[in-house]
């Protein structure tokens, strides 16, 4: 009987950790500082079947992320990008925390030199209602 208690409170607690798991869905912005000037990007991520998708948009113009993970409320991601028929991939990195996500982006660096890391800090945009 001890047992059984101990496997329902366990279970119990793992029930109510869920319901407060963070939740990375929703439209994010910011503007990614670069050698060039900023550059103002938007991610609108939802799940589907259980599995996060997200269309990327900036200046650049649009793309669908890949390769995403969410797990210990840290979100990854990439980005494939094609100017001028160079492909290149941007990586990001960050940790979530109510509306806001911290992290780093990686990405190719000019003429193919040394990649550079930037700062990424995303702010989830205000639902519409």
């Amino acid at each position: 009987m001890k047992t059984l208690r101990l496997l329902l409170s366990f279970l119990a607690l793992a029930a109510a950790a869920s319901l407060f798991a963070a939740d990375p869905t929703g439209t994010w912005q910011w503007a990614t500082h670069s050698p060039n000037g900023d550059i103002a990007t938007t991610l609108k991520l939802e799940s589907k079947d259980g599995k996060l998708t997200g269309a990327y948009s900036n200046q650049f113009g649009d793309a669908t992320i890949s390769n995403v993970s969410f797990h210990d409320d840290v979100l990854a991601f990439e980005v494939v990008r094609d100017l001028g028929g160079a492909k290149f991939v941007v990586k990001y990195h960050g940790k979530l925390d109510g509306d806001t996500i911290k992290g780093s982006l990686e990405a190719p660096g000019p003429d193919g030199g040394s990649s550079m890391k930037l700062d990424w800090n995303a702010r989830r945009a205000a639902a519409k209602g």
